[in-house]
């Protein structure tokens, strides 16, 4: 194999002193190699996908419903390909740069550890991009305006990443995906009349947003301070000058370089990775709800503990509904989607609607034994009242509701079993997302490396700059997984990269950087008015 990654386009360069190789040629085993697993990896989808709906007796899917789910499923799987050679490339530029690994061997690290990450991640980031989504549209996924969703969304992610790509600007595809969500919400909204009950949920927007709105500043303040800490505590000249050949840097410095590019490869897929995984889910639950619509792999052993905070849970809603006499629980469940569209959910009859869906939810895991022996006509159902419950208690507390100690203890653990029962992430899909991101790693990466290591500062990257950007960039996506935050993994390092340059006095490329802010700015009002455009045209075609 060459010195570059898979499939990697050609840029031409001059390429300065002291730069990396990046130039060569594609021998055709490394391509034969990438194909081969690509193609492995989307054959044991669809094996995984047929066996999964066989166990649990789902009908046969018609051959245009089977093909409209295929090709929802690569969508969303090309998102993830593309976020790998979009996003990672920050994560491998600065060993690249400082000569801590080849091209190829750095690119290749990366991808793999980008696979380990998406497979050992907790799922905790997975749901908070579907929170963001109309409800009636994350209910009824499987419908016309529920594939259109989903086409809309990720496709104008995928556009507007391709595009930023093309021009060599670091990007966050987050950031793009979280336009989407807003873009399809909004066109949403207008096309049911312009009522805010068919919108976005803007209190979930508004955490996420700022999430990602510390991204950048965390970024740039954090490795601009962690590079004036370095040169006060180790004063090694060569630490803070541009390598002058391609010799690698001290064995110590190297190992923290390589250290941290792994940390951030495997924090990204473990953060990045799960946001696929999410949205993938719901096209699973639209397409084979019996499948997947519910955790069966949930023990039957948790079922006593299932029925039981279930039943403290409509207590607490029975209480607070007062005289309000409990409905039936298909009207209940009209009054919780409706209250949860409005947000007015502190009301009596919302919590008499809330109690009549626990109690139903309590004795049909009762009647039937457990989550898994649900059977397939009540499975639509089960889901649909399991998540409007945890829906609404999410959102009870900014609804104005006064809850107790106790009311709040018992509802956290009611939340929580729910989200058990709905939220999880088959093997193989992680597998599959694990696949796409770590071998889009390998693609196309050059464009937004030569940007991070030539073209932020106005000089070459120092060894003790690359492991400054490094060192934040792990430290805050790891913690970020950690608390189920979506961040960007490239506003975080590119913006380190520009706050060691800063702190160095080096200089700064102000043509790149405004370039890259610019990019960034432009990312929520172009991936909102292409995912609202898409999703108008895509309405008038499923």
């Amino acid at each position: 194999m060459s010195d570059s990654a898979v499939m990697s386009p050609p840029i031409t360069r001059v390429r300065p002193e002291g730069s990396p190789r990046l130039e060569s040629g594609t021998p055709m085993a490394g391509v034969i190699a990438f194909l081969s697993v690509l193609v492995a990896g989307l054959g044991y989808a669809v094996v995984s996908l047929v066996t999964d709906m066989n166990a649990v007796g789902e009908a046969p899917l018609a051959y245009g419903a089977f093909a409209l789910l295929g090709l929802a499923l690569l969508i969303a799987l090309a998102f993830e390909f593309v976020n790998g050679f979009h996003d990672t490339a920050n994560a491998v530029a600065t060993v690249i740069y400082t000569h801590s690994m080849p091209p190829l061997v750095a690119v290749v690290w990366s991808g793999f550890f980008n696979f380990l990450g998406v497979m050992l991640s907790s799922g905790a980031v997975a749901y908070a991009i579907v929170t963001l989504l109309p409800v009636e549209l994350i209910l009824h996924v499987g419908s016309g305006a529920g594939y259109a969703m989903i086409f809309a969304l990720l496709l104008a992610a995928i556009i507007w990443n391709l595009g930023t790509w093309a021009f060599g600007l670091p990007n966050s595809s987050s950031h793009a995906l979280i336009g989407s969500v807003i873009g399809v919400g909004l066109a949403n909204q207008l096309m049911n009349g312009g009522t805010r009950t068919a919108g976005v949920d803007w209190n979930q927007v508004l955490n996420v947003f700022k999430a990602l709105l510390f991204s950048p500043v965390c970024g740039f303040v954090l490795a601009a301070l962690l590079l004036l800490a370095l040169k006060f505590a180790v004063r090694r000249k060569d630490l803070y000058e541009a390598p002058q050949s391609e010799a690698p840097p001290p064995v110590w410095i190297r190992g923290i370089l390589i250290l941290t590019c792994t940390l951030v490869s495997f924090f990204h897929g473990g953060n990045d990775g799960q946001k696929g995984m999410g949205l993938i889910m719901l096209i699973l639950i639209g397409a084979a709800p019996t499948a997947y619509a519910l955790n069966r792999t949930m023990s039957d052993s948790t079922t006593p503990a299932f029925i039981q905070t279930s039943m403290a849970a409509s207590q607490v809603f029975s209480t607070r509904a007062g005289e309000t006499a409990l409905p039936e629980v298909a009207q209940a469940r009209d009054t919780v989607t409706d209250a949860l569209k409005s947000k007015d959910l502190n009301k009596p009859p919302v919590y008499a609607a809330l109690a009549a869906l626990s109690t139903g939810i309590a004795t049909s895991v009762k009647n039937y034994g457990a989550i898994r022996t649900v059977p397939a006509a009540q499975t639509e159902n089960m889901r649909s009242d399991m998540y409007l419950a945890a829906d609404a208690v999410r959102l009870l507390p900014a609804a104005g509701a006064d809850l107790s100690e106790a009311e709040k203890a018992t509802l956290k653990s009611y939340t929580g079993l729910l989200n058990d029962g709905t939220r999880y992430i088959p093997g193989w899909v992680k597998v599959c997302v694990a696949l796409a991101l770590g071998l889009g790693t390998m693609v196309g990466w050059k464009r937004i490396v030569v940007t991070v290591g030539e073209r932020i500062g106005k000089t070459h990257l120092t060894y003790a700059q690359g492991a400054s950007a490094e060192i934040v960039a792990a430290g805050t996506i790891g913690l970020a997984e950690l608390y189920g935050l979506p961040v960007s993994t490239t506003h975080i390092l590119s913006s380190g990269v520009a706050g060691t340059m800063a702190a160095n006095g080096s200089g700064l490329q102000m043509a790149t950087v405004r370039n890259m802010a610019l990019a960034w700015v432009l990312t929520l009002p172009a991936a909102i008015t292409l995912a609202a455009v898409l999703f108008y045209i895509l309405r008038y075609v499923f």
